[in-house]
């Protein structure tokens, strides 16, 4: 385990020479390519086939610059390094103020803080927004976002037991909250 200085040092170098912005059309293939990692080589999300960019393209327009559903990128050097969403929770009006969260990062990139800076400027823009509460299912076991929605103020709310398959093994899927505004 690295110690606690190198890593807030790592991290403080990280957050100077990354940009986060909203998520635009020259993006697609880059977030395509990174959520395609998690999906042929992890649990971490259900879909089981990978996605041609194009068949992105209405979730990409289904987050604008600004409101409740939001895309951050974190950029370097003119390189998508992951992204942070938050998506509607439920397809009912009554949802409408409720989001549901998630952060994608390149597996290169994973362990600088990115995670952090992303949420961060994601919590930021919502706070200015009608949502009143953020969840997040977390495929376990996954430490470090479990990790990262607790540094942000998530609780755990339960576990949905074995409610996936993929990779021929059934997973449970955590469920957080977090208060907005």
């Amino acid at each position: 385990m690295r110690d606690s200085t190198a890593a807030a040092a790592e991290a403080a170098a990280t957050a100077a020479t990354i940009r986060i912005r909203p998520g635009a059309d020259d993006d697609l293939g880059e977030l395509t390519e990174i959520y395609n990692h998690y999906v042929v080589h992890t649990p971490i999300t259900f879909d089981i086939e990978p996605l041609a960019p194009g068949d992105r393209r209405a979730w990409l327009e289904s987050h604008p610059a600004t409101g409740r559903h939001r895309l951050l990128v974190a950029e370097e050097a003119g390189r998508v390094l992951g992204y942070a969403t938050s998506s509607p929770f439920r397809d009912k009006q009554a949802y409408e103020t409720s989001v549901e969260t998630s952060v994608y990062l390149s597996p290169e990139h994973t362990g600088r803080g990115l995670g952090g800076l992303l949420y961060a400027a994601l919590f930021e823009a919502l706070a200015g927004e009608d949502v009143h509460r953020a969840y997040a299912g977390i495929t376990q076991p996954n430490v470090p976002s479990m990790r990262l929605h607790e540094r942000f103020g998530f609780r755990n709310t339960g576990v949905l037991e074995q409610v996936g398959r993929k990779f021929g093994t059934f997973w449970d899927v955590a469920w957080l909250e977090r208060r907005i505004g």
